[in-house]
């Protein structure tokens, strides 16, 4: 009889390997049935990546930073409804709890625990005569995205820019264009209206705002948020508007800020359900109530920088991840290639190019080379003349093929009727007689050569009925019976 101590050791072993072996069939079974976004069951969809925070963690570049060179002393406004009081303090990069590091803009941000970027102290930015002061934060975000927003989050009793703008780069900072401006005096600093309407026929035009005047949700750690689609009349067709799908597109967002001077004459007024400091229509902060700090000491401040949208793929992957050479790049379905799925993948040219859509996943699809040929490339009139159904075209057939499709034989070889056109021996070679053929040619589909006077046979090699072989390569066969011409004399 077992032992309990061995029977107890045996069951152990069989519990153990029934878990494993449950576990590997969960596995099985959890990776047959992940579900891909962008197919339903077999049929193509189209599908997106997640909408995501793109700056989250990726570090900016900032054209100054305080007390990176040296210590620097700079000053706040701590209330700004009491006369000339001001906050100061030291920026330090050398002192962990005094630096000011553009690595605070896209951290996570915490209203418990704010986290902020400060350039050097600008001594022009008081002067109402005095030239922009200009400080650029230029964020590189290493590929293609659509945007949705820009927000910007200014740190607590710090001033609010005066006059900024918003830039975009669609080509790695190749080139940059206009995306938003703010600013109390447009016209002058822009050359742009307040507000002006955006129509069909300028929708990639970038708009100016009075900030200080319009969209102000207090002033201590104010938030500025640039929606890229508001105001753009395409945007509820935003599938069938190429230009505003090029309207969102960025590689790279650039702020520039220009002049950091408050408005100069407003009143203020407190709310009855909340300390929150709110402007009056378009009123500004009385002198007599409020008194910047001297020039020289005012700094722009931000404490976060988020730029909401998604990793642009053209609607066939959903989800971006990083390529062999370390960049993100789209995880491409529906047989699309490049980092942005912007491209068919090769051999899939029988139509042409194209975003997925609701309606339409416009999936990438093979060329028809009947198994003879690995390249093909799209031909728009072909694709018209067919309905827009097919536009592939075949390159280098092999196995004796050629035509559009690699469809039927070359010269010189014929279809072998008992195989299909997809067969890689589908064509025979003609093999026509040297001497009894008129060429090395034949009939695609019987494989009949064509032969000399008096010759017959497949590729013509014997003579026909009634002729004899001679030596002559000329005329290989001659007739059995001559002509005899009769002369009759009158």
């Amino acid at each position: 009889m077992m032992q309990p101590n061995i029977r107890f050791f045996f069951l152990c072993l069989y519990l153990v390997g029934t878990a494993t072996s449950h576990r590997s069939y969960l596995r099985s079974f959890q990776a047959q049935n992940v579900i891909d976004p962008c197919y339903d069951e077999d049929r193509p969809r189209r599908c997106m990546p997640d909408f995501v925070n793109a700056a989250f963690g990726v570090p900016i570049d900032a054209s100054s930073i305080c007390g990176k060179d040296k210590p620097t002393r700079y000053c706040d406004y701590k209330d700004q409804l009491a006369r000339n009081e001001s906050v100061c303090d030291i920026c330090d990069e050398s002192d962990p709890t005094k630096r000011f590091s553009p690595l605070a803009l896209t951290d996570v941000h915490n209203s418990n625990n704010v986290t902020c970027w400060r350039s050097e102290p600008r001594v022009g930015s008081v002067d109402p005569g005095s030239q922009p002061d200009n400080v650029t934060l230029t964020l590189s975000l290493g590929k293609k995205f659509e945007l949705t927003y820009v927000s910007l989050m200014f740190c607590p009793y710090a001033i609010r820019p005066d006059s900024m703008a918003i830039f975009k780069s669609a080509d790695y900072g190749k080139t940059w264009q206009p995306f938003q401006f703010y600013s109390s005096q447009c016209r002058k600093l822009y050359g742009r209206p307040i507000r002006a309407t955006i129509s069909k026929t300028n929708e990639q035009e970038a708009r100016c705002i009075d900030h200080n005047r319009f969209n102000a949700d207090g002033i201590q750690g104010s938030r500025i948020a640039f929606s890229t689609l508001e105001g753009r009349p395409s945007a509820q067709d935003f599938d069938s508007s190429p230009v505003l799908q090029d309207w969102v597109t960025a590689t790279d967002i650039r702020v520039v800020f220009h002049r950091l001077q408050p408005p100069t004459t407003t009143t203020i007024l407190k709310t009855q359900s909340s300390e929150q400091i709110k402007y009056k229509k378009s009123e500004y902060i009385s002198k007599e109530i409020f008194t910047p700090p001297a020039a020289g000491v005012s700094t722009y401040a931000l404490s976060d920088f988020a730029v909401g949208g998604r990793c642009k793929c053209n609607g066939h992957a959903s989800k971006c991840i990083k390529g062999v050479d370390g960049k993100l790049e789209c995880d491409c379905k529906h047989n699309t290639a490049g980092r942005d799925c912007e491209r068919c993948k090769p051999f899939y040219f029988d139509r042409p190019w194209g975003r997925g859509t609701v309606r339409d996943a416009n999936e990438c699809k093979a060329c028809n080379c009947n198994g003879h040929a690995r390249k093909c490339r799209f031909n728009l009139e072909l694709y018209k003349l067919s309905g827009r159904v097919s536009g592939g075209v075949c390159s280098d057939c092999r196995h004796d093929t050629t035509g559009r499709h690699c469809h039927y034989c070359r010269e010189g070889f014929y279809k072998d009727p008992t195989k299909a056109i997809t067969h890689k021996k589908a064509c025979k070679p003609c093999d026509c007689h040297p001497i009894g053929s008129s060429g090395k040619n034949c009939n695609h589909t019987s494989g009949q050569c064509t032969c000399k006077e008096g010759v017959t046979g497949l590729t013509c090699n014997r003579c026909a009925r009634g002729y004899q072989q001679s030596r002559s390569h000329i005329a290989p066969c001659i007739s059995k019976y001559p002509l005899i011409f009769f002369f009759s004399c009158d």
